[in-house]
């Protein structure tokens, strides 16, 4: 079901080299695809949107407005989504929009005694897009999560594209989510070709600055084409968890927990590093017994099997090593005193400290969001975040007295690297007083 590595007495290498790891593959099929469909919204706009949604969704609209989601359907959603449901959406959103508030970055101005003043502006992006993937499956989580820092960060047009279903309307949750995030305009437009609208424009869909949100094979290319015609997020891979336990650790909540993510995608990748013998055989017998209520077995089974393990190793100092080296998207520390060994931490997208903070919380209620780097990438990215939805512009003020002060050190630094032009630019100001 899933492999018992005994780790003791090897190094982190041997360690690693005995794991399964998801790297990325290549998609040139799928690529020259998307390559495709990219050129052909580009140039075609609205009219090759509906003719890709007639092909890949089965639904055709009579015209590109009726990608709009009207004011009807919203309404429709509402009386389809319990009161209940639309409350509990509410305390995450709340949670989420206070979370992220103290994210937030302002701009300043610093003046010397030369007169120069030297700042830094921080605005908001102007319009962003947010891709949430449709199909069987909804996740008006990641709806909150992406459109929300946007929000707090301050941007005016955020627009959202999902897949329809077959009667051409949006998941009614998903639409409630997006409407309680606080998003406005939503387009019934999936895959790579929604990519492609967001990123050129067409008369129907604007062009945004930047894409976020997750999506299949499809959708993950297109973004990744498109990097440099808008910004992006990131190119997201299978999800991963890696929890580090101690002797005080249930073997209930450690499978518990590796299940969680296993569920997600049979490339998911679920990972226990222990010190305790006892309790990694524990938790494989819990897996066995657990997996076996759950709707989605076949997912977790095939998860455990390929990118699965429970590793023993002889110290928290050896799991913490081989945790930096994996860099996790999530990591539980599952272990008596977290803080303890919390600095030690280098590498991951989210850390849950102790018994008590599974990593659902994180997925829903807790604050932070869950849009976190895979495949190792948190050694370099963090999770999105208000700072993902404002750009900087440096401010520079000089007086004539200030730059006279430093000509000579510029038109310096210009000669030596040749730019005779960029050392005029100096000398024209000051030729009649020396």
């Amino acid at each position: 079901m899933v492999r018992l590595i005994d780790g003791r007495g090897k190094d982190t290498t041997w360690v690693l080299g005995n794991l399964n790891r998801c790297w990325q593959a290549s998609f040139e099929k799928e690529k020259d695809a998307v390559l495709g469909i990219l050129s052909s919204v580009r140039q075609r706009g609205d009219e090759a949107l509906l003719e890709y949604t007639a092909r890949f969704d089965g639904v055709h609209y009579a015209d590109a407005q009726e990608m709009l989601v009207s004011q009807e359907e919203i309404q429709e959603a509402y009386l389809k989504v319990e009161g209940s449901y639309v409350d509990m959406l509410k305390r995450a959103r709340d949670n989420i929009y206070k979370f992220h508030s103290r994210q937030l970055d302002n701009s300043w101005m610093a003046l010397d005694e030369n007169g120069i003043i030297l700042g830094q502006r921080v605005l908001p992006l102007e319009r962003v897009g947010v891709y949430v993937p449709g199909g069987r499956a909804a996740y008006p989580s990641s709806v909150l999560m992406n459109v929300i820092p946007a929000k707090v960060a301050g941007v005016s047009d955020i627009v959202m594209v999902t897949p329809p279903g077959k009667d051409k309307k949006v998941n009614p949750y998903t639409l409630v989510a997006a409407c309680e995030a606080g998003c406005k305009s939503i387009f019934k437009i999936g895959g790579a070709q929604a990519i492609a609208a967001l990123a050129f424009g067409t008369t129907t869909i604007p062009r945004v600055d930047k894409i976020v949100g997750p999506g299949n094979i499809y959708v993950a290319l297109a973004k990744k084409e498109v990097y440099g015609y808008v910004d992006i997020d990131m190119i997201a891979g299978p999800s991963e968890v890696m929890v580090l336990a101690d002797s005080s650790a249930q073997p209930a909540f450690v499978a518990a927990d590796l299940m969680s993510q296993a569920e997600h995608d049979p490339m998911a990748s679920a990972i226990l590093v222990t010190t305790c013998m006892k309790l990694a055989i524990g938790v494989v017998e819990e897996l066995q017994r657990q997996v076996e209520g759950l709707t989605t077995k076949d997912v977790i089974l095939a998860s455990l099997r390929d990118f699965g393990a429970v590793i023993v190793v002889d110290s928290m100092e050896t799991a913490i090593e081989l945790a930096n080296a994996i860099a996790p998207e999530h990591l539980e520390l599952a272990v008596s005193n977290p803080f303890e060994i919390l600095e030690a931490v280098k590498h991951a997208g989210a850390i849950f400290l102790g018994h008590y903070t599974p990593e659902p919380v994180g997925d829903y209620m807790a604050g932070p969001n869950h849009v976190l780097p895979t495949s190792g990438t948190a050694r370099f990215f963090s999770p999105l975040g208000v700072y993902d939805f404002v750009k900087r512009s440096n401010v520079i003020f000089y007086t004539e007295k200030a730059l006279k002060a430093v000509s000579h050190d510029v038109i310096e630094f210009a000669n030596r690297e040749g730019l005779t032009a960029h050392a005029n630019s100096i000398k024209v100001r000051f030729k009649d007083n020396g």
